[in-house]
């Protein structure tokens, strides 16, 4: 018989996180535990974790709709994916204990050379938002660990010290040498925002994340026409979840990036369909996480290579894992600036 169980948790910041929305300082998750009452040593556990005022099943009865579709699924024997398309946070945790209780109880999710240890997935090195001698030492120790793909937060201080920490990147680094990436998270207006990015454009950067806020579709379409920097979505896609209502969203943007997190995009089924939708219109995708712990890490990146296979063409976004001091331990490890699994653990 299947049954299960919600726990709640809340994880704490090595280091408060800030985004052009505030700061974070802790994370609450709810942990989903599938089992079989015949093998009660056989678990599934998955993460849900939306986001505040983010996420779009941030609703008020979460955990009580989430003990819902769980007992749907205990007495179904099955993920009701239709009846979950626009809670994505649930879906994935979901998703992440069905396909653990089906791998036996492993964290090796899917059968891939990563989940073997035998291939590590590249990471970009993320530099959180701070004052700008902070980023200037965020990035010192990135470099110093190994990445070449290194990830801004941009848009919380004065944007003239932002391009002052990029010009003195430049300065040392080409971008053969160091690959750049900012991420805006919606920080610029729509009047001024092609007057940010030909500001931005001098420092040869390899794409900008969501340069305004999202659902300003005309406007987002003609920033990517116009744009010397390529535009990655990403907050633009949460509560994007029927496939119609994706192929028109791309269709009319028109992007030059998708950015993919399963638990705000629809879970690993609704990541699917964006990733098959992009390829068909020569859309190049990345995958990152979205500050959940370790439990929902490793379930990106278990996904992630077992979607993209071992030609993964771009750094992805798999290191904020590593942010909590009480995390959960599972055999993940940073090595340079890959992440790898260990399954000897």
């Amino acid at each position: 018989m299947l049954q299960f169980e919600i726990q709640p948790r809340t994880f704490h910041f090595k280091q408060p996180a800030g985004t052009s929305r505030g700061v974070y300082t802790e994370r609450k998750s709810y942990f989903v535990t599938l089992y079989d009452t015949e093998k009660p040593h056989c678990k599934g556990v998955g993460e849900c974790a939306p986001l505040p005022r983010l996420s779009c099943d941030d609703v008020v009865h979460y955990p009580a709709l989430l003990a819902q579709f769980c007992q749907l699924v205990t007495q179904t024997k099955r993920i009701p994916y239709a009846l979950l398309q626009s809670y994505p946070s649930m879906l994935f945790g979901i998703e992440t204990a069905w396909a653990q209780l089906h791998a036996a109880g492993s964290w090796q999710l899917f059968d891939t050379p990563f989940a073997h240890g035998m291939e590590g997935i590249t990471m970009n090195g993320l530099v959180w938002m701070g004052r700008y001698d902070e980023m200037l030492q965020r990035l010192a120790e990135k470099l110093s660990q190994g990445f070449h793909c290194i990830k801004f937060k941009i848009g919380a201080i004065d944007f003239e010290q932002e391009l002052a920490l990029l010009a003195r990147i430049r300065a040392r680094y080409s971008a053969k040498e160091i690959e750049i990436r900012v991420d805006a998270n919606g920080a610029f207006s729509a009047t001024d925002a092609l007057q940010r990015l030909e500001q931005l454009a001098p420092y040869d950067l390899h794409s900008i994340e969501q340069p305004i806020r999202q659902g300003q579709w005309q406007a987002m379409a003609q920033l990517c026409k116009a744009s010397p920097i390529p535009i990655a979505l990403d907050e633009e896609l949460i509560g994007v979840n029927t496939l119609q209502m994706k192929t028109t969203l791309l269709d009319t943007i028109q992007p030059h990036y998708l950015v993919l997190k399963p638990s705000l995009h629809g879970g690993m089924y609704g990541t699917k369909e964006w990733i098959s939708l992009a390829q068909a219109r020569h859309i190049d995708t990345w995958m990152t996480s979205a500050l959940e712990s370790n439990v929902g890490l490793n379930a990106i990146a278990q996904f992630c290579a077992h979607s993209y296979g071992s030609a993964i063409a771009l750094p992805q976004g798999l290191g904020t894992g590593q942010l909590f001091t009480d995390n959960v331990d599972v055999p993940l490890q940073v090595r340079g600036e890959q992440l790898w699994f260990s399954p000897e653990r």
